[in-house]
């Protein structure tokens, strides 16, 4: 760690991890194949989770420009609308749509968060980019390329969120989404490893959201439009750096003003393994449910003793759920639940919905049906509990998963099976069995949301990956746009 003199005007080099940073983002090779299969299955996980969104007015309300009117022509394509964006707005607004329905990918360790969330920076930037290269006669980006640019904003994420935990000192994990897409996107706009440094430092010294948007009492739908904000102020970080503009090279361990001391109490990050391509190669898919992550063995659990507790909802006496450390601190909420954002952060809600109808949708977190008051009624009966076991499991490096076990007691002494699942459909141990699942995840966003013809040619150009890889990103952005 840099120390100096306080009272020194004197430059210090660039901290250790901005130099990590960007000299993975400015010249690390990727060669995993395993890597760039996931991202090309991550683009399309979450392309179908921004189509998916685009029904909800909550969501929609807020895209386009932010000012009425300010479109750009040339500018960066919104898949799934007709709008043109400076690539700043569009990166808010690919962010917004693809976290909206939590139901993008996920990372769990001491920090967590969605890596996907990026994608908002990387493809609007992207768009932009190659749209403009086109125009002036170069060579454009081309998906692999895209690919390349989520493996390493994934990997900056996720590893830094490894040993780091900004939750427990209050700060929203989309604080690592920003650091992350500055540096990706600082590399795509041409900048070389000083300019991603400053960048970076920029990032860093915007310091953190606070969580109050994901924690009752004050649950709201910010945390759906959270990681578009800071995806979209990446951009601009990238975008002003690319200007020459300076940096700040202790923005980390300057003393009494750096971050560390102002707001990780004065401890230092640590990097448990260098940036490579892990985080992609072992990412979580939200694959089944849109529910936070650390609910979705949960729900799995739920709607296996569905028809165990069909027809006697009205004599359970006791629903004991078994759950990971992290569950308990962030979706264990008793009391009245305020509107979706709250729903789908809250594990009895999650775990409700289930047992009583045998499904969990998007739609399930909406006022028709959490007014049902059989749903409250189960949730009083809920016990959450941590289990040591689950804990210790989601925080080996070897295992990471995401452990809930449910049993239900009945008011006649009897109970149902404990049924308990420790690796979730998404998890890199049942991918054989869940890309299938996400193919057909994609194959219904996309059908539900564009004309069987457009539908039919978007579903024919992600059916072949070598193809897709060798399309250049602004032809895929204009086969995405639906026209109002």
């Amino acid at each position: 760690m840099t120390t100096i003199d306080i009272k020194s005007a004197e430059r210090p080099a660039p901290d250790e991890i901005l130099l990590a940073i960007a000299d993975y983002a400015a010249s690390y090779e990727i060669s995993s194949d395993l890597a760039y299969e996931t991202a090309y299955y991550c683009l399309m996980d979450t392309l179908a989770c921004g189509f998916m969104a685009l029904k909800y007015p909550a969501c929609t309300k807020l895209l386009g420009p932010v000012v009425p009117g300010a479109t750009m022509v040339q500018g960066a394509r919104v898949p799934g609308t007709s709008y043109e964006l400076d690539p700043v707005m569009g990166a808010f607004n690919i962010g917004a749509m693809v976290r909206w329905l939590d139901f993008n990918d996920t990372w769990l360790a001491a920090e967590w968060g969605h890596p996907s969330d990026n994608l908002g920076a990387v493809l609007a930037l992207g768009d932009y980019l190659s749209r403009k290269a086109h125009n002036e006669g170069t060579r454009p980006l081309t998906v692999r390329d895209l690919l390349t640019a989520m493996i390493k904003a994934h990997e900056i994420q996720g590893v830094l969120a490894l040993d780091n935990s900004f939750n427990r000192v209050g700060l929203d994990h989309v604080l690592l989404v920003r650091v992350a897409s500055t540096a990706v996107a600082t590399r795509m706009l041409g900048g070389d490893r000083d300019t991603i440094v400053n960048a970076v430092s920029n990032a860093w010294i915007d310091g953190g959201a606070l969580r109050t948007y994901r924690h009752a009492p004050n649950t709201g739908s910010r945390k759906s439009w959270a990681a578009g904000d800071a995806t979209s102020r990446a951009v601009r970080h990238a975008l002003v750096a690319m200007t020459g503009e300076m940096g700040y090279p202790s923005a980390l361990t300057a003393k009494t003003w750096g971050f560390y001391d102002v707001l990780f109490k004065g401890r230092p990050f640590t990097l448990q393994r260098p940036f490579g391509s892990y985080v992609m190669e072992n990412v979580l898919f939200k694959i089944s449910f849109p529910a936070e992550f650390h609910a979705q063995t949960a729900v799995e659990c739920a709607l296996a003793l569905h028809p165990e507790v069909q027809g006697r909802i009205d004599r359970i006496a006791k629903i004991a759920i078994e759950t990971q450390e992290p569950g308990v601190r962030i979706i264990d909420k008793t009391g009245p639940l305020a509107n979706p954002a709250d729903r789908d952060h809250c594990i009895q809600y999650m775990s409700a919905i289930p047992l009583l109808y045998g499904r969990l949708t998007a739609e399930d977190y909406e006022d028709a049906v959490a007014r049902d008051p059989q749903v409250d009624i189960l949730r009083s009966r809920m016990a959450v509990t941590e289990n040591t076991s689950f804990t210790k499991d989601y925080y080996d490096p070897a295992k990471r998963t995401i452990g809930n076990a449910i049993q239900v007691f009945f008011d006649d002494g009897t109970a149902t099976r404990r049924v308990a699942v420790e690796v979730p459909i998404g998890h890199r141990l049942r991918r054989a069995e869940g890309i299938p699942l996400l193919v057909e995840k994609f194959t219904r966003a996309v059908a539900a949301h564009f004309d069987a013809r457009q539908a039919d040619a978007i579903q024919t150009r992600f059916a072949d990956r070598a193809r897709l890889e060798a399309t250049p990103v602004n032809d895929l952005l204009a086969q995405l746009v639906r026209n109002a």
